[in-house]
């Protein structure tokens, strides 16, 4: 509220304690650190980081009990895809899985 009411400016650190910003990295390190981030989200499945997004977009602002009922509305269709097949599978498996957006 601080910052708001008086227009000073928040410093990296600030902004990372308050969860503003999601790290702080030392200068010329933003790019680096960033497509690290991109490596390690795209490893990911598809189909749920999709899901995750839209529950974000549809839920806020809702009462627990309707963005709960939304959140499982989106993620249906992910539980039942073949890709969560592919992700249990290859961690029984103990390999990387191979997503396939279906």
């Amino acid at each position: 509220m601080e910052t708001l009411l008086t227009g000073q400016p928040l410093t990296a650190a600030t902004a990372e304690h308050f969860g503003l910003v999601n790290r702080v990295v030392a200068d010329g390190e933003s790019l680096p650190a960033a497509l690290e981030l991109a490596h390690r989200i795209a490893r990911n499945a598809p189909l749920p980081l999709a899901a995750i997004k839209r529950v974000q977009q549809v839920c806020g602002g809702r009462d627990s009990a309707a963005a709960f009922a939304a959140q499982d509305e989106i993620a249906a269709p992910v539980n039942a895809s073949k890709d969560a097949e592919e992700g249990a599978r290859a961690f029984a498996e103990k390999r990387t899985p191979v997503w396939n957006r279906h």
